[in-house]
């Protein structure tokens, strides 16, 4: 099993090169939707979460109030790093049971672990390959405020809060400049796929694939 450690930055553009790649034959992980999951009504992190700042951060339903949970953490870096001290590890722990699952049921799969903070975290070396998408910082903070309608200062303070694009380039064994057209992201998409010889389908038999510091 090949494994692509798929990351990037806010509203870089990750799902859409995620589902290319899916498109492809991939399978994939998403660590934020497994976030979500971790933090659904009545689960241990939800109750932590809720213990630790109150009814303010539900909405009616019991569920988190992503935008107000936000707007507390955002700005505030003990409590954004409280936060990841309770959701990080239960993500992990189900990331890597899930991934057990796959190498056993898919030997020959090639899967994408589709998580933001892959570099932060340190996880760069437990995949095979480290693909970025990168886009350029203006039209990253202008998709960002359109997309969450935020206004600037809201959309800077969650861009401030990642490790830069640029810094996260030293990385990548691979980079996808997202700054352009779908089908232009969709043609490195290919240049990718075909530079590190993945199997057209992830039932074919995946290629040996040998660490490699810059393998294109």
């Amino acid at each position: 099993m090949i494994i692509i450690g798929l990351t990037g930055g806010i509203a870089s553009g990750k799902s859409t090169v995620a589902l290319m790649l899916q498109s492809k034959g991939a399978l994939i992980l998403d660590a934020d939707q497994i976030a979500r999951e971790t933090v659904l009504p009545g689960r241990e992190a939800w109750r932590e979460i809720v213990d630790w700042l109150g009814d303010r951060i539900l909405l009616e339903d019991g569920s988190l109030d992503r935008a107000a949970l936000g707007r507390l953490i955002f700005n505030d870096a003990a409590r954004r790093q409280k936060l990841n001290a309770i959701v990080h590890p239960r993500v992990g722990e189900e990331m890597l049971a899930r991934t057990a699952a796959i190498r056993r049921t898919s030997p020959h799969a090639v899967l994408v672990q589709d998580i933001p903070l892959l570099i932060e975290a340190g996880l760069e070396k437990t995949v095979d390959l480290v693909l970025l998408v990168y886009v350029n910082p203006f039209i990253q903070l202008e998709r960002l405020q359109q997309r969450d309608n935020l206004s600037r200062e809201e959309a800077l303070s969650r861009i401030h809060a990642q490790m830069p694009l640029e810094q996260k380039k030293q990385y990548a064994h691979f980079i996808i400049d997202n700054s352009g057209t779908t089908r232009d992201t969709g043609n490195q998409v290919d240049l990718f796929w075909q530079c590190h010889r993945l199997p057209e389908s992830a039932a074919e038999d995946a290629p040996r694939l040998e660490r490699r510091e810059k393998p294109c």
